[in-house]
């Protein structure tokens, strides 16, 4: 089976100074940057996904702005695949599917931000379309919410949304079980 890195969100607003900074996201882009360097190395393809936000009333990832660029420790290289959404599903209103079919992708290493948003929409959605996925736990990150009065910290929002993901949806795994597995390996 086929294996593709797909790199989720990766954009200059969720790191420190951004628009909507979120926790880890330093350190989740450089495990997500060890994992692209390995993928990279084993010739495999990478989809990087960018966020622009359209809808109105927006607060980031907002067009020709620098937040709205994929972060330098994930930049894409001239040849590889970057597709552009709307919405936090990567599939919706894109290309995606059709260029992982095309590609003859059955599973899909996922990195990126937000666990809570666009990693969750879109491993449910690849899962759904019948894709295997791995989600690299230590490569993504997320913030805190508020649900009524409580504040939710990070760390529970993306352990809550992985546990989640890990139970039906997809194997959930750290940047070094993916590498000493070598889970990347056609199957």
């Amino acid at each position: 089976m086929k294996t593709a890195l797909l790199v989720v969100d990766i954009q200059n607003d969720y790191f420190p100074k951004g628009k909507m900074e979120l926790e880890g996201s330093i350190e989740a882009s450089l495990r997500a940057k060890e994992i692209l360097e390995l993928i990279r190395a084993e010739k495999l393809p990478v989809i990087f996904i960018q966020h622009i936000s359209v809808q109105k009333g927006a607060a980031f990832f907002l067009p020709d702005t620098e937040g709205v660029l994929i972060h330098e420790n994930v930049r894409p290289l001239p040849d590889e695949t970057v597709i552009r959404k709307h919405y936090p599903n990567s599939f919706r209103d894109t290309v995606l599917l059709d260029h992982l079919k095309k590609e003859q992708i059955g599973r899909l290493l996922v990195c990126g931000m937000m666990t809570s948003m666009c990693i969750d929409a879109t491993v449910r959605a690849a899962f759904d379309y019948g894709f295997q996925c791995v989600v690299i736990h230590d490569a993504c990150a997320t913030r805190s919410l508020k649900f009524k009065d409580t504040i939710i910290p990070a760390s529970h929002v993306h352990g809550a949304f992985l546990a989640a993901l890990g139970s039906v949806y997809a194997r959930v795994m750290s940047t070094s079980e993916v590498i000493e597995k070598k889970i990347y390996k056609s199957s």
